[in-house]
C-alpha cells in the first residue's frame, strides 16, 4: 500500500442524525473513487461500512467503522459514526481522531437533535465543517427551511456552494454556485459539465448574489471593495471564500443524492480543497511521559513517535484489534512501542489498514494517518503508545456515560462460566458498557446507552461467544432502620399457677 505524507491525507469524521445517509454518502464514495467494484447498499451483505450482522439485521450503524479511498492524488480516511443515542460511544472517539468533519443532514427530516449534539462535540475539537444535505430526491424536500435552520441552531453562516437542478424524482444534477456549472448525472456517479438551463438562471443569480454577499462580509477590505464596486472579480471571490472557510466564518454547504450517486464526486473534490489535511490542524496537546510537563505537537513523520488508539474491535478471527491515529513520527511492524497508560511494552507485529472487515497490509503508518494492529496484550481503547521517557500522554476520550441498567442471569452453568470473558470482551470494544457486581442482591449489573443498546448485547454474547443470558430489572436492596424514638411503659404479670 502506497506511503502518504501528511499533507496528502484528509480524515474526516462523517457525523449527523441516524437515517440521515452517513454510511450511503461512505458506500457510494468508495464506488466513484474505485476503492470498491460496487455501491454498497445499508441492510443486506453487500455494504462495506456496515458489514456487522447485527448492522444488517437492523438496517442502521451500530459500531463506528473505518475505510480509505484515492481522490486527486490524496488519501481520504473515512470515519462513519452511528447517529443513534444507543450507539452514540463511538462518536467521540472518532471526532477526537479526526481533522474535518462532514455534518450529514437529511433533506427529509432537516436537522435533528443527535444533529445539534455531533456539531457541539466538532465545536469542541475545533474541527473544520462541510454540511452535505443528502437525500433530495426524496418527496417534498426544500433547502431552505434547512439553511435558515443551520443559523438559527448553529449561529453560524452557512455558504451554499450548490442547489439541486431538478427535485425529488426529477433530481438530476447539481448546479455548481462557485464554478456556474450545471453538473447532469447518470448511473456512473461522475457529473457531466453542461450549460445552466434558462429556466433556472434567475434562481441561480439569487444564490449567487446571495454567495458572493457572504464572501465579501467575512473580510473587511474585500467588504469595501463590494461596496464601492458592487461586485467582486473571480480571483478576489475565490481566495475570500477560501479565506473565510478557514477562518470558519464560512461553513460550506453541498448537496446531493447518495442513494442516487448526485453530487458525491464533487463532495470529494470539496474534502480536498475545504477540509485541511493533519499539518494543517490545530496542535494537539498532551502530558510528558517523563515529568507530566504540558506538551504541544504537530504532524511531523520527524518527531518522536506518539499515537492514540480510538477504538478496539473484537474479531473472531484475528482477535483483538487496536486501532490508533498517528499524530507525530512513524510506526514501523515489528516494532516495539510504550503504552504510557497501562506503563508496559507493547510488541507491534503486522499493520494494516482496514476497509470495512477486510485489512490491507501497510509498511508503515506515517503521521496524521490511521492504522490498525493485532493482540496488543495490555493495551485498551484511550491509551497513548508512544515512546518510552520522552513520550508523550493524551489525555482520556470522554465517552458518553450510561444511562439504563439490568440485572444479568447466565441461563445455564456453562453459560455461567463463559459470561466473564465475554462481557470483558465486548467492554474493551464498547466503552460505554460498565458491569458491576451488587454486593447485597448478589446481582451481576451491567449499564448501556438504553433499550436497544443492552438488547444488542445480549445477541452478540449469543451469537459470539455462545452464552445466553436473561436481563430483568434490578432487585432493590430495601433496608429497615431506626427513624425515631419513644417513651412507652409495659408491665409484665407473673403468673403462680394454673394453665397459664
Amino acid at each position: 500500500m502506497k506511503n502518504y505524507q501528511p499533507q496528502e491525507i484528509r480524515n474526516v469524521a462523517f457525523i449527523g442524525h441516524g437515517s440521515a445517509g452517513k454510511t450511503s454518502i461512505a458506500e457510494a464514495i468508495l464506488y466513484i473513487s474505485g476503492a470498491s467494484d460496487r455501491l454498497g447498499k445499508v441492510g443486506d451483505n453487500s455494504s462495506i461500512m456496515d458489514f456487522d450482522p447485527d448492522e444488517i439485521k437492523r438496517g442502521n450503524s451500530i459500531n463506528a467503522s473505518v475505510a480509505f479511498c484515492e481522490w486527486s492524488n490524496n488519501k481520504i480516511n473515512i470515519l462513519d459514526t452511528p447517529g443513534s443515542n444507543n450507539f452514540i460511544a463511538d462518536t467521540p472517539s472518532c471526532i477526537r481522531v479526526a481533522d474535518g468533519a462532514l455534518v450529514v443532514i437529511g433533506a427529509d427530516n432537516g436537522i435533528q437533535y443527535f444533529t445539534e449534539k455531533v456539531w457541539q462535540w466538532a465545536d469542541e475539537a475545533s474541527l473544520k465543517k462541510i454540511i452535505f444535505i443528502n437525500k433530495l430526491d426524496a418527496p417534498k424536500t426544500t433547502i431552505a427551511s434547512i439553511l435558515e435552520g443551520i443559523k438559527k441552531k448553529f449561529n453560524v453562516n452557512p455558504a451554499l456552494l450548490q442547489m439541486p437542478y431538478g427535485t425529488e424524482e426529477n433530481f438530476k444534477g447539481i448546479i455548481s454556485v462557485t464554478d456556474e456549472i450545471l453538473y447532469a448525472y447518470d448511473k456512473d456517479g461522475i457529473g457531466k459539465e453542461t450549460e445552466i438551463p434558462e429556466d433556472i438562471k434567475e434562481e441561480f443569480s439569487v444564490a449567487r448574489e446571495s454567495l458572493v454577499e457572504a464572501v465579501a462580509e467575512s473580510d473587511d477590505e474585500l467588504i469595501e471593495h463590494y461596496l464601492e464596486s458592487g461586485e467582486l472579480t473571480n480571483e478576489e471571490f475565490s481566495q475570500g471564500l477560501l479565506q473565510g472557510i478557514e477562518k470558519g466564518d464560512l461553513i460550506p454547504v453541498l448537496c446531493g443524492s447518495a442513494t442516487e450517486n448526485i453530487g458525491i464526486d464533487l463532495l470529494l473534490n470539496s474534502i480536498i480543497k475545504y477540509l485541511p489535511s493533519p499539518d494543517k490542524r490545530t496542535s494537539v496537546s498532551g502530558k510528558s511521559v517523563k515529568d507530566g510537563a504540558e506538551l504541544e505537537l504537530t504532524a511531523d513523520d520527524k518527531s518522536q513517535f506518539s499515537s492514540l488508539v480510538y477504538k478496539t474491535v473484537a474479531d473472531t478471527y484475528a482477535g483483538k484489534l487496536s486501532l490508533f491515529r498517528v499524530f507525530s513520527g512513524v510506526i514501523k511492524p515489528d516494532t516495539s512501542v510504550y503504552n504510557a497508560n497501562q506503563e508496559k511494552q507493547e510488541r507491534i507485529g503486522q499493520l494494516f489498514a482496514l476497509q470495512g472487515k477486510n485489512q490491507f497490509p501497510m509498511q508503515e503508518v506515517s503521521a496524521g494517518d490511521i492504522g490498525t494492529v493485532a493482540k496488543l496484550k495490555t493495551t485498551v481503547t484511550g491509551d497513548s503508545l508512544t515512546v518510552k521517557d520522552t513520550g508523550i500522554k493524551f489525555d482520556p476520550i470522554a465517552f458518553p456515560k450510561p444511562v439504563l441498567a439490568r440485572a444479568m442471569a447466565p441461563k445455564t452453568r456453562a453459560d455461567e462460566e463463559k459470561i466473564t470473558n465475554a462481557l470483558h470482551r465486548l467492554c474493551e470494544e464498547d466503552p460505554s458498557i460498565t458491569v458491576d457486581r451488587d454486593l447485597q442482591t448478589n446481582e451481576l449489573i451491567i449499564s448501556g446507552m438504553g433499550v436497544v443498546h443492552l438488547d444488542v448485547i445480549v445477541e452478540r454474547m449469543k451469537s459470539r461467544f455462545g452464552v445466553d443470558v436473561e436481563m430483568k430489572p434490578p432487585k432493590v436492596p430495601y433496608r429497615e432502620t431506626i427513624r425515631g424514638s419513644a417513651k412507652v411503659q409495659g408491665r409484665h404479670k407473673k403468673q403462680s399457677g394454673g394453665r397459664g
